[in-house]
Formats: structure tokens, C-alpha cells, sequence
């Protein structure tokens, strides 16, 4: 097309090779564009303008000399300095006029362009340097790029304005902080077909989930407008993650979607002779939906595993990728126009063991049960209520009576949690060893002994019992590095609620998720009983049903609402952990906890104990919920099928008779989840004596038994555990309980069925962890923060019984 240009080269002419010439912008865009174009990934056409052109600029303007004088002995930490002699350089750089061959030589190449794409044609002029993008450093965002020029003399214009961006402030900074010569870095310009996002939308897209460098998912970014609201973090986006090893297999489908607010876009205005940009707000209608359909979002991870693949091949290893896409808002297609090495999150390191120590001590103002084995130190914000939750700061230590599900948007902010009330698998308990954070519960009068504003330090790492020390107390964090740490025979396994720390999870060492608690995704991501969404006529509070229904806004009937976020949720867990199997409890909220969701007091009976009552799966086939576990197997009936996540295991808990087995299995039947078919597994709680006392009938019915300690430690002992004064007597260890275990374990074998635990006993407490291991246990499932500490204490175990380990892997 070009072999009469000395000074352009198409994109079908250059690749990823040609960085020295065109820069790594225009490289890339040319790799996609000559090797991608025919592999169905869409990428504007267009043209290089040599980085040769710009020494040619120079040189005919005769500026070089004045260039390095104005540059000498520049001071970049000067302000006043740097701006002044900046300046001074984009002037001089400007002022060259474009010698006559190379003006001809652009206006020929972009009359070749308006032949492909139409007399109308708009154009971005982008400039591209000759040592961006590179692995170890990238000038991206540096220099000047001008969108929708149209016509020969603004398209000149920018052209210059391009060059002498190569001298922005914050580029000469750059380049001497980063040790590069000014007149060894030149500038090429990418001038390609404009893609009228501003009409529609744009965004980033990323091979790999960018918090955790999780790498089997693609993360996409969206919002309206051009795409530098998005790249400045101006506005909230829309977010879809795609699951790469289902979808390659033909599972087309978004595994989780977050609706952003995007309260603004930028668009176009005009700004006297040259065209600029503006924001304006954002129709409510517009901000409701997602700037994307589905389908859109499926091509643009099908575009983005395409392009990691080709760059991947190229450097001979992985290589993911950090992308930018936008939506032509004139023929409706969608285009990526840049692309490049994501170089963070898939450097983070993995396999790390932290260990947490106190190096001094202090005055003890608060004590109780320590959960998770960190330290933090933060100031105290007190929390009385939910109406004072917005008061709460980021890095606190958030300090309350007791929480529930509503505060755990905020606790997830928190530096460390401490509340009177509460024992270990408490609310507060359970969401903090999910984050990772540091609490302490049940330190009785947290409340009133700790003043808000007061710097703390909250210790967990001193055994059973956590202390709040008044001061900020030294500790450290000693990082032990487990890449060649063998696997036991008892395989570990992890306990997991919250689908945004799956991810980060998963690179812990783990045989897959023992339990999954279907009801923190029900509780944090839909809040409203299923039964309300059924039936929101029976809501007798008008407001009430109106918010319910607020939620739901885009959805054809609120079932779905529930259906799909409740897949997404249980989905995301699958996909972190696959192919692993992912054993998802069935909702096991008590009462008066689904009376506490939206709605939920509509449809739920006041008892006097929930935790003996309406529960678990004495609810499924009974008239007063049927139509809430048919939402509930809708779910998981779309998380193994639309989505392909077959190595999801369901488990029914609190199962009290092999009657009620029948007829909870007959349920799950009619509603499309039949036990051996298209290889489910069916497993069962095992936390009510009567499991135990009926193993072998129960064993008939079901793949597995997971030993909830928890409930069968109450049961056994007729222990309350929501109930403090009579808390010393719930112990896991107590001889009764730890024979109850070995019945259940002996009957799994006996039976040929897998044998795990999900309770927190091992957990807690090393030497059940080794009874465990010694009875034979096939399974224990851990909270995330006693995985890596329970593994080398099992490992030491096994060694001792001559059980040779597994190897890494």
C-alpha cells in the first residue's frame, strides 16, 4: 500500500518488532491490526508517522542545539523551572514547520484512508514513543494525543502539536528520573480511523483479575463517553468478569457484573478553532443500565484472550495484557484501540506465609477471643447503631456492641474489629477471618473502656485470647515463602462466603472449598429473602416493597433478580477454585435471620429457639419456602450449566431424619438437579446425632458426610452457642464430641464415602486438627487464616504416622 512513503507505514505493515521506528503504541495496534484483523479481533485502521520524521523535523528547523541549550541544567524538581523550560521546548518543537515531502507524504496516506473508511472520516492523532510500552517502563500517558481532527490542515496541526508533546512537563520529568537521554527517546504519531466512543462507551479491558493477578479471568471496565474518565478514576464503572477456561469451552456467558454509577461522561465541545472535551451528567436511564450488553462484553473477552494468546506465543510464556476498548457509537461495533503488558498484578507474589508478632507491650484496655492471627493499630471509631455507620473512616477500628450483614460493607474497610458481644463463629468472627483482618469478640465492655479517636493497637497473635493495647504497640511480619510446601494426604480445604475475596484465596494451598456459605452471598449481594422476591404482593409495607423492587430495576421479574446474582456469587467461588471441586451449602439461616433480610419478616415465624427450628432442610419442601429453594436450585442449576462450573458439589444441612433426606433429594430433582446426573454430587451435613446414629442410612443417600462441628458440639452437649452465660461449655474437645466425630468418620468408610469437616475446631485448635488426621479423615475445611499453619501441623502429623506426602501441586 505504502512503497512510495519514505516517512508512513501502515498497520499492516508493522508489528510489535518495529518499536525502535514507530514506537510501542503504534507497534502494538500494528501487531493486532496485520495478525488479529484476521482472527476476528476488530482494530481501527490506520498509519505510522516514523519516529525518523521527527529527527527530520527537527533537523531541517535547524533546533537541536537551541533544544539541548534549553534543556541544560534544567532542575525537574523545580516547579517554576521545569515548566518555564518546557515550555520554551514545545514552542520550539511547534514552530518547525513540516518539510514539504513529509506534509505531502501525510495528507497522501490520510487521503488513502478516507478511500477505505468514507470523505467523512474522523481521525485520532495519537502519539506513540519510541520507548513506551516497554516491559520495565512505559511513558503511556505522557505525551499529547488529539481526538476526532477532521480535514488536512487540522490534521497537520495535531500532527506538530504531537511532536512537540515529546517536551510535556511531566515527560521531561519522567525521562530523567527514569535515566533516558532526551534526544535518544523520539516520538512517532499513530493517526487511525476515530472511534466515535463519545456516542456510546469505552473502557479498559484486563487479561487477568487486576486486585489479585488471579489469571483465568478477563476484567472488563465500562462507562459512556471517551475513556479518560475511566483511566483517571473519575468515574464509577461498570464491571464483567468473564471465566476464560468455561468460556473457551463454550460457556458463553458473564460469570459476575457490577453496576457502576457513572455519574458523568465525557464528550466533545468545541473550544474555538481547536475541538476539546467536556463532561456532562449522565441521563438517570442511562445510568440504571449497563453501558454493555452481555453479548458485547463476551466479544470483548473473546478479543482480549485472543490478543494474550498472540503476545503470549510471541514472548514464549505468559503474558497478560492491559487493554483499552471503545464502542463506535456511528456503526455500532466495538474496537480495541490500544493494547499492552499489564505489569502489577501479574507480579505480585504468591505462596507467602505471614506470620505476625507483638514486639512490646502496653496497657491492656480490652480482651477477648482473638480471631485470625494478625496485628493492627488504628483509631477507635465507636458504632452504636447502623444510622452512625456512615461515620466511619477507612483503616479504623471499628468497635460495636455486635454486628450483622448490613455492616459489612463498612467492615470490609476496617483495619480491625472489636465488639462486647459475640463468641467464635459469630457473625463478626466469621466476616473478619474472611477478610483477613484482625478482631476480637466478645471483649464484654469494648464499648464504653475504649474512647473514640484514641490510637490502638489489636493484637491476635498471642494465642486464644486478643487484647486491645492502648498506643500503637511495635510488631512485625515475618514472610516465609511455601513454594515447594508438600501437600498432606488429609486434604485442606477452605471455608468461603465472600465471592470478592475468592481470588486472592485460591492461590492459598487447597484442595478445593469445603463450604461455600450460600447465605453471605444472599445476605450481602441480593439482602432480601428469596420468598419476598416470589411473592412482593404479600409485603404489607408499601416502602418496603417499593425498595425491594428498586433492586430489581432491568430484571423481567424479581426471581431472576435473585437467581442471577446468587449464581454470580456461588460462580465466582467455582471459578477461583476450579477445577477443584466447591461443595455450596444450601442457605442454612435460621429465622431470624431470614426475618431480618428485606422483606423477610413478612414470611418468617417468631421462635423462641431458631437455632433448633425452622432450618436447613426442614425448610426445602415445606409449603413455607418450596418457592425460595426453587430459586435457590435455579441458581445452582445456571452455575453448573450456563456457566459450565460442573466441579460445584451441593450439600444440604441440618438434615435431621433420612425421611426428610427423600424428600429434600425429590425437590432438588423436580427443579432440574438430580443427583449422578451430568455428574452432580449430593453431600450432607453431619452435625445432628442422629447423622451419626443413621450414617448408613444416610450414606445410601448421599456422595459425602462434612462433619459440622459447630452444631454437632451443641447437640451433643445441649449447648446453646448464641448463648454467652453458659459459652464455657461448648467445647469441641470434649471426649463426648470428639467420639461422635469418630462414629461419622468410621461410618464414611465404612460406606465408601468421602469423610471432611467444615467446623471451626480445627481451626482453633491444633491438637483436633491431629485427631482428625489420626481417625482418617479424608477432609478438613479451614477458615482461610489457619490454612498454612494447620497444613504443616497436619503434615507433621502424617509424617509421624508414616503417611508420605504429596508432592507440591
Amino acid at each position: 500500500m505504502s512503497n512510495h512513503y519514505r516517512y508512513i507505514r501502515f498497520f499492516n505493515e508493522i508489528g510489535i518488532e518495529d518499536i525502535p521506528s514507530v514506537g510501542g503504541k503504534n507497534a502494538s495496534l500494528g501487531e493486532m491490526y496485520r495478525e488479529l484483523t484476521p482472527q476476528g479481533v476488530r482494530v481501527p485502521n490506520g498509519f505510522a508517522i516514523t519516529a525518523p520524521s521527527y529527527w527530520y523535523v527537527l533537523e531541517q528547523a535547524g533546533i537541536v542545539a537551541r533544544l539541548r541549550e534549553t534543556l541544560a541544567g534544567l532542575r525537574p524538581d523545580d516547579v517554576e523551572d521545569l515548566s518555564r523550560r518546557g515550555m520554551q521546548a514545545r514552542e520550539l518543537v511547534y514552530a518547525a514547520p513540516l518539510p514539504e515531502d513529509l506534509r505531502q507524504e501525510i495528507l497522501q496516506a490520510y487521503r488513502t484512508l478516507r478511500e477505505d473508511y468514507g470523505f467523512r472520516l474522523s481521525v485520532a492523532v495519537r502519539s506513540s514513543a519510541t520507548a513506551e510500552d516497554l516491559p520495565d517502563v512505559s511513558f503511556a500517558g505522557m505525551h499529547e494525543s488529539f481526538l476526532n481532527i477532521q480535514g488536512e490542515e487540522p490534521l497537520l496541526d495535531a500532527c506538530r502539536r504531537c511532536f512537540a508533546s515529546l517536551f510535556t512537563d511531566r515527560a521531561i520529568h519522567y525521562r530523567i528520573d527514569e535515566g533516558f537521554d532526551h534526544f535518544k527517546v523520539a516520538l512517532s504519531i499513530g493517526v487511525m480511523k476515530m472511534v466515535r466512543s463519545d456516542l456510546a462507551a469505552s473502557g479498559v479491558i484486563f487479561s487477568l483479575d487486576t486486585e489479585s493477578g488471579f489469571p483465568d479471568v478477563v476484567f472488563i471496565t465500562g462507562a459512556y463517553g471517551l475513556g479518560e474518565n475511566i483511566v483517571q478514576g473519575a468515574v464509577d464503572p461498570d464491571e464483567f468478569y468473564v471465566f476464560k477456561p468455561t468460556f473457551e469451552a463454550g460457556h458463553r456467558v458473564v460469570l459476575r457484573r457490577s453496576l457502576g454509577s457513572k455519574k458523568i461522561k465525557m464528550v466533545y465541545a468545541e473550544g474555538g478553532s481547536r475541538l476539546t472535551t467536556r463532561n456532562i451528567p449522565t441521563p438517570n436511564v442511562a445510568r440504571s443500565r449497563f453501558c454493555l450488553s452481555d453479548e458485547e462484553a463476551l466479544t470483548l473477552a473473546d478479543y482480549a484472550i485472543t490478543i494474550e494468546k498472540h503476545y503470549s506465543a510471541k514472548a514464549g510464556r505468559p503474558r497478560p495484557m492491559d487493554m483499552e476498548w471503545a464502542k463506535d457509537g456511528s456503526d455500532g461495533q466495538l474496537y480495541i484501540v490500544q493494547a499492552r503488558p499489564e505489569t502489577v498484578a501479574s507480579q505480585k507474589r504468591s505462596n507467602v506465609l505471614d506470620v505476625y508478632s507483638i514486639k512490646g507491650s502496653g496497657e491492656i484496655l480490652a480482651a477477648g477471643r482473638s480471631v485470625g492471627e494478625k496485628v493492627a493499630a488504628g483509631e477507635v471509631r465507636i458504632v452504636h447503631d447502623l444510622a452512625h455507620l456512615a461515620e466511619f473512616r477507612p483503616g479504623e477500628v471499628l468497635v460495636a456492641d455486635t454486628t450483622t450483614p448490613d455492616w459489612e460493607p463498612v467492615m470490609k474497610t476496617a483495619g480491625a474489629v472489636v465488639t462486647n458481644r459475640g463468641g467464635r463463629t459469630c457473625h463478626a468472627a466469621i466476616v473478619a477471618r474472611e477478610l483477613g483482618i484482625p478482631a476480637i469478640v466478645g471483649a464484654d465492655t469494648a464499648t464504653s473502656t475504649l474512647k473514640g479517636g484514641e490510637s490502638v493497637t489489636v493484637s491476635c497473635a498471642e494465642g486464644d485470647i486478643g487484647r486491645v493495647y492502648r498506643g500503637r504497640i511495635p510488631f512485625e511480619v515475618q514472610h516465609t515463602n511455601l513454594a515447594q510446601l508438600s501437600r498432606p494426604v488429609t486434604q485442606i480445604m477452605i471455608n468461603l462466603g465472600n465471592p470478592e475475596l475468592a481470588f486472592k484465596t485460591s492461590f492459598l494451598p487447597n484442595d478445593g472449598v469445603g463450604l461455600a456459605r450460600m447465605e453471605f452471598i444472599i445476605s450481602e449481594s441480593i439482602k432480601v429473602h428469596p420468598m419476598a422476591l416470589a411473592h412482593p404482593e404479600r409485603i404489607g409495607d408499601p416502602a418496603e416493597r417499593a425498595a425491594i423492587l428498586r433492586l430489581c430495576q432491568g430484571y423481567e421479574k424479581p426471581a431472576d433478580f435473585f437467581i442471577e446474582r446468587l449464581a454470580e456469587g456461588v460462580g465466582t467461588i467455582a471459578a477461583a477454585f476450579h477445577p477443584k471441586p466447591v461443595i455450596v451449602r444450601m442457605s442454612d439461616f435460621k429465622t431470624n435471620e431470614y426475618a431480618a433480610l428485606m422483606g423477610g419478616r413478612w414470611f418468617e415465624p417468631a421462635e423462641p429457639n431458631p437455632m433448633i427450628g425452622f432450618r436447613g432442610a426442614s425448610r426445602y419442601a415445606h409449603p413455607a419456602y418450596a418457592e425460595g429453594f426453587a430459586l435457590e436450585c435455579a441458581a445452582m442449576r445456571r452455575v453448573r450449566e450456563a456457566m459450565g462450573l460442573t466441579n460445584v458439589k451441593l450439600m444440604i444441612p441440618f438434615c435431621r431424619r433420612v425421611q426428610e433426606a427423600e424428600k429434600v433429594l425429590q425437590a432438588m430433582s423436580t427443579h432440574g438437579l438430580t443427583r449422578g446426573e451430568n455428574g452432580l454430587e449430593v453431600y450432607v451435613m453431619c452435625e445432628i446425632p442422629n447423622n451419626v446414629i443413621l450414617i448408613d442410612a444416610f450414606a445410601k443417600l448421599f456422595d459425602g458426610l462434612s462433619i459440622g462441628s459447630n452444631d454437632l458440639t451443641q447437640l451433643t452437649l445441649g449447648v446453646d452457642r448464641d448463648s454467652e452465660i453458659v459459652a464455657f461449655d461448648f467445647d469441641e474437645r470434649d471426649q463426648g464430641v470428639k467420639e461422635m466425630i469418630r462414629l461419622a468418620v468410621e461410618g464414611c468408610k465404612r460406606n465408601h464415602r468421602h469423610s471432611g469437616l467444615c467446623g471451626q475446631a480445627p481451626s482453633d485448635y491444633p491438637e483436633m486438627a491431629q485427631y482428625l488426621v489420626e481417625i482418617g479423615i479424608d477432609s478438613m475445611s479451614l477458615n482461610p487464616d489457619a490454612v498454612l499453619k494447620t497444613t504443616m501441623n497436619v503434615l507433621e502429623v502424617e509424617e509421624r504416622l508414616g503417611r508420605k506426602a504429596r508432592s507440591r501441586g
